[in-house]
């Protein structure tokens, strides 16, 4: 055996100068913790959610898909030729049409006043909590109220006490519970946040960070600070572990760049570059990250639709091939081409993420050597698109010849080394 140089003391000493790095991986960057994330938010005014909503949107998706030759006449017109798309996204428009819904009390809905503020916020506890008795609720539901500027700050606040108080009278809180705090300009608009949640848990018996939050990015100034840092990273780990999602605002941030309204996009390089920015925050941390939203919407005449169409499934792929893996929808009519596109990505990929994948598990000598970062990208890619029914279960076993709970394991790093399993 060789000799050694270090000594134990040497080693020790190196231990201890590691300690508080070690403490700040595994408390700031934790890493995925398994949450499924939608691939998609409908902003809705709070006032026109009912229990039905979900399900009229994807009736009224399907409605626009018909009307246009039907869902493989609209695929074909966007250049996605997989004979199984339509059906699977049919199946998703009538099973599962929004997979996260947000009731607006923000942009969406304006100024009414305290008493038809109050009142429909009653309404929606009362909505909500029937659509989640019902089973007819999207699997993550919840509000966005209105931001901590001062002017509207006690609104924002009372609007969101009296639906988590409401829906917590109601029964237990919806397990996708999720809140939107809109406009962050700095990270003590977050702290205030973190107080406000942890002072409802403490009011109505919640358990230690049930009330969880978004923080949404629509401000120049949560990218670039002052003092040139950016707050968008530092609020993340001021949050008590409490921010599961940031979300871009496309509209509010272009427009505070003075961006003329022609050319406020999601594509646009002022978008890219904010986007840019959170991506690199959230590396690491376990929370999720939303692209925004596109408001030419797919209404009006044919051609008009089309183009929408065309438009909003390229802005979809395009998040999509950025590792952003969630966007807004504005209008039922956007579903078609929110599944559409969501699914043709996984599918269009699945055929060699699924050969990678199996030759990583089953040792199987390849062209590409991959290592295990790259087989949790390859399982969290294929992963995802199970959760959200692009592949089924038959197709994973079939191609990767491993079982989709394997391809969870991997994705979440449950396990790090390549296995025989029975093929």
């Amino acid at each position: 055996m060789p000799s050694r140089s270090l000594t134990d003391d040497a080693l020790a000493a190196i231990e201890r100068r590691l300690a508080a790095t070690d403490d700040l991986l595994a408390r700031d960057y934790p890493g995925d913790d398994g949450r499924r994330q939608p691939v998609h938010t409908v902003y809705l005014p709070a006032d026109r959610y009912t229990p039905a909503t979900a399900r009229e949107w994807g009736e009224q998706a399907l409605a626009a898909a018909d009307a246009a030759g039907g869902l493989a006449e609209v695929a074909r017109a966007l250049g996605l030729n997989d004979p199984d798309l339509p059906d699977l996204v049919r199946r998703k428009l009538n099973d599962e049409p929004i997979e996260d819904l947000r009731l607006d009390f923000e942009d969406g809905y304006g100024d009414r006043g305290d008493a038809a503020e109050d009142a429909d916020v009653a309404r929606a506890v009362e909505a909500v909590s029937a659509a989640v008795r019902a089973g007819s609720a999207p699997p993550f539901v919840g509000i966005r109220f209105k931001c901590f500027e001062a002017p509207v700050r006690a609104r924002g606040l009372r609007t969101l006490d009296l639906f988590v108080s409401g829906l917590a009278a109601a029964g237990p809180l919806p397990a996708g519970l999720t809140i939107t705090l809109p406009k962050v300009t700095t990270v003590g608009q977050v702290e205030a946040m973190v107080d406000a949640s942890r002072a409802l848990e403490s009011a109505l018996g919640l358990d230690e960070r049930r009330v969880r939050f978004e923080v949404q990015v629509e401000t120049p100034q949560v990218i670039l600070g002052a003092d040139g840092t950016a707050p968008v990273a530092t609020l993340l780990h001021a949050a008590d572990r409490r921010v599961t999602s940031l979300h871009y605002g496309t509209y509010d941030y272009s427009a505070s760049l003075g961006i003329a309204a022609q050319y406020q996009s999601m594509e646009h390089p002022a978008a890219d570059h904010a986007k840019n920015i959170m991506q690199l925050a959230i590396a690491g941390t376990g929370v999720h990250m939303s692209d925004g939203s596109t408001n030419i919407l797919p209404v009006g005449d044919p051609v008009h639709v089309a183009e929408a169409w065309r438009l909003h499934a390229r802005l979809v792929r395009r998040h999509l091939e950025r590792g952003i893996y969630q966007g807004w929808d504005l209008h039922p009519a956007q579903l078609v081409t929110r599944f559409l596109a969501t699914y043709a990505f996984y599918r269009d990929g699945f055929p060699a993420a699924a050969t990678r994948l199996r030759n990583y598990v089953h040792r199987i000598d390849s062209a590409i050597l991959d290592e295990p970062a790259t087989a949790r990208a390859l399982a969290s890619f294929i992963h995802r698109g199970v959760t959200c029914g692009a592949l089924t279960d038959t197709e994973v076993r079939a191609a990767a010849e491993v079982t989709v709970d394997t391809v969870r394991d991997l994705a979440l790093n449950r396990s790090t080394t390549p296995h025989e399993e029975t093929r």
